[in-house]
């Protein structure tokens, strides 16, 4: 099958969205940071059109961000396959432009919009949202210690039908050749131990922490994430 790795259209995002919708309905993060299920409500607060809505800001935001790298999958018939999301290291090691400043801002109003046009957060439990965000913050000042920066990894999926086939590979190689050019490390976070940080090993990837979210909203239920970081294989020493 052959694939081709291109930066993300306006055209792709409702399919782009619908493949990271699908790839996270049974992702642990996921579910525990999304209201979808209660005993009175089997099917939970979590509205998919409203998430919808949120993920389509995102891409937008990424399309037009400089310090994004947002790209897709897709096959001969030009069927989407996959999507990745990548931050580069300017994001968090140079001071930040006003176009950029101007679009990180628009993104905020977009996503404003959407909570008082969907009348709410669609399901999203924000207190556990915080924790997460919080030690986040403290694993990456744990970790992140290298002054050139890191490519952050915040997506990579691939739908169902084309896993097993290398697309995850070519959406994490798109980047890290870019990453090993310029000697730089690359971070993502995952909730899956199996079969998810197996593949990341085989990519170059060591897990450098474990992250556990409790929440507190008394239930203490909580999610581990694997904090996983990749050396520059090959550029500048």
């Amino acid at each position: 099958m052959s694939v081709t790795i291109t930066p993300i259209t306006g055209s792709d995002i409702p399919a782009a969205v619908q493949c990271i919708q699908d790839a996270f309905d049974s992702d642990p993060y996921n579910n525990w940071v999304f209201d979808k299920t209660t005993p009175t409500h089997p099917e939970g607060t979590f509205s998919k059109t409203r998430n919808f809505a949120s993920l389509r800001s995102k891409c937008t935001w990424g399309m037009r961000s400089s310090y994004a790298l947002f790209y897709v999958a897709k096959d001969e018939a030009g069927k989407l396959l996959g999507v990745s999301m990548w931050t580069t290291p300017a994001m968090t090691s140079k001071p930040q432009t006003w176009g950029d400043w101007i679009n990180d801002y628009r993104l905020w109003i977009e996503q404003g919009v959407n909570v008082l046009w969907y009348q709410g957060w669609g399901g999203l439990k924000r207190d556990r949202y915080w924790v997460w965000k919080r030690e986040q913050a403290e694993c990456q000042r744990e970790l992140w210690t290298d002054e050139m920066g890191y490519y952050f990894v915040n997506i990579v999926v691939v739908s169902p039908e084309a896993q097993g086939r290398g697309v995850g590979r070519k959406l994490f190689e798109v980047v890290m050749r870019r990453a090993d050019e310029e000697g730089r490390r690359c971070y993502l976070e995952s909730s899956r131990w199996e079969p998810n940080v197996r593949i990341y090993e085989k990519l170059g990837f060591e897990v450098g922490k474990k992250m556990r979210c409790v929440a507190e909203d008394g239930t203490d239920e909580g999610v581990d994430l694997f904090c996983m970081m990749r050396e520059p294989q090959s550029g500048k020493e």
